[in-house]
Order: structure tokens, then C-alpha cells, then sequence
């Protein structure tokens, strides 16, 4: 990847990096100059990717955003390789399926952990690298349109991405003067793994046919279509970028017009 771009020089942590739209923010950022810590729990995606990119990225793995240890760890190993992180992009996250009468608390409480406690522990530990670089430092979280609307079978998940959402207008407004911009990039479904292992369960559980299965997702688009990661990561590369200055506390759809005010 090239060294020249918007955000050369810069360093990049990911979290979630190994696939979908984690992995797209990635390629998009380093493509821009960016030197890229890509974060996650397993190894192999991230190794993968990281031979994609070059030299400009970094393995973190064993990153798991529910646990205080392993984000320090992990956030050391990345300082000690490409210095203080100038960009935060929280992008880990589940979304697994239930009934709200089949939640259990466990999963309740997992799907919190992971995509709303997790935003909030790795920000809290990336926060001093963000305050002394000040201006032109970013925090950009991956929330959902489930956090600008409701779902149904996934209330954990809906809940957990309006506390991002939340989480997000708070801490824009509290770091305003410091020159760090806070803001959350909202995908409706989109062309992922975690899409296609729905998309798996629908069709075991039913009967129905991929195609018709597919339909439950994209129907809710008016595109008619599912988003794709690179229109995800392109939106975070513009939030990310130093023409974004002013954008803050914001939570972008990027849904084809199913959400139209957020």
C-alpha cells in the first residue's frame, strides 16, 4: 500500500478487523496512508489480511473488546509498533438471533459486553493517545441502523447499538474542544458473514429457498439491496479524513433511504 494519502502517517486501530466491514475500513485506510492495527480474536483472518496490506499494518490479536487485559495488551503492542493511535474505529460487535422470549440474560448480557461495553472500554483506552494528539484525532464507531430504529429477534443487539449511538452524541459533545470528532457510521444489512450465517439459519430453519431468505433482509432497503462493506468503509475513510473537521456527534446512515433521519 501506498505511504501518500489523506491519512498518511496516521495510525489506525480496528477493532473486528478480520472480516466484512472490518476488514474493508482497513484496506480503505491504509490505501489512504494510514498505518493500520488491525485488532481482533483470532489470529488467521487478521494474518490474512495483514499480507494483503503490507507493512503498514499490525496484528493484534487475541483482542477481545470484553476483556480489560487483553485490550492493554494488545494496545501496547500497537503503540510499541506504530506509536500513539490517532484513530479509533470500534467495529467489533455480534448480533446473534432470538425471540425477546428466548433471550436469555446470558445472551443479553454477551451481546452488551461485546458491542456496547466493548465501545466503551477500548475508547476509554485509547482516549489519552486521542486528547494529546487533539485536533484531527477521530473516534468512529460502527453502531446500525438497529441503532436508529427497531428489529425484531435481535433486541439485545437493537439495544446495544442505540446505547452506541448514545454513547456516541455524549462523548462528541464532552470532547468538542479538544479537537477529537466523535461520530457513528450506521449500515443497514449488509454483504457480510454474519449476513450470510443468518441468511444459513433462515434457510435450515424454514425450508425456504437462499433467494427467499435473502429477501428478509433486503426488502427492508429500498435500493432492494444489501449495502456493500466498501460504501461502509468508504463513509468511514470521509469521517476519518481532515475535510470531516466539523462533522461531529453525528450517526450517518448508510441504508439506501431505509432510515431517513437519524
Amino acid at each position: 500500500m501506498t505511504n501518500l494519502g489523506k491519512l498518511a502517517g496516521r495510525h489506525v486501530l480496528v477493532t473486528g478487523a478480520g472480516s466484512g466491514i472490518g476488514a474493508a475500513v482497513a484496506r480503505a485506510l491504509a490505501a489512504e496512508g494510514a498505518r493500520v492495527t488491525l485488532a481482533g480474536r483470532r489470529r488467521e483472518p487478521l494474518e490474512t489480511l495483514a499480507a494483503e496490506i503490507g507493512t503498514a499494518a499490525f496484528v493484534a490479536d487475541g483482542f477481545d473488546v470484553t476483556d480489560a487485559a487483553a485490550i492493554a495488551n494488545g494496545l501496547k503492542a500497537a503503540r510499541d509498533t506504530f506509536g500513539p493511535v490517532d484513530i479509533l474505529v470500534n467495529n467489533a460487535g455480534e448480533a446473534p438471533t432470538a425471540s425477546f422470549e428466548k433471550t436469555s440474560l446470558e445472551m443479553w448480557n454477551h451481546v452488551l459486553s461485546v458491542d456496547l461495553t466493548g465501545v466503551f472500554q477500548v475508547t476509554q483506552a485509547v482516549l489519552p493517545d486521542l486528547r494529546a494528539r487533539g485536533t484531527g484525532a477521530r473516534i468512529i464507531n460502527i453502531a446500525s441502523t438497529a441503532g436508529l430504529t427497531g428489529y425484531g429477534y435481535v433486541s439485545a443487539y437493537v439495544a446495544a447499538k442505540h446505547g452506541v449511538v448514545g454513547l456516541t452524541r455524549a462523548l462528541a459533545l464532552e470532547l468538542a474542544k479538544t479537537g477529537i470528532t466523535v461520530n457513528a457510521v450506521c449500515p443497514g444489512f449488509t454483504d457480510t458473514p454474519i449476513i450470510e450465517r443468518s441468511i444459513e439459519t433462515i434457510v435450515a430453519k424454514t425450508g425456504r429457498s437462499r433467494e427467499a431468505a435473502l429477501t428478509e433482509f433486503t426488502k427492508s432497503n429500498p435500493q432492494g439491496r444489501l449495502v456493500k462493506p466498501q460504501e461502509v468503509a468508504d463513509t468511514v475513510l470521509w469521517l476519518a479524513s481532515p475535510g470531516a473537521a466539523s462533522i461531529n456527534g453525528q450517526a450517518i446512515a448508510v441504508a439506501g433511504g431505509e432510515v431517513l433521519a437519524g
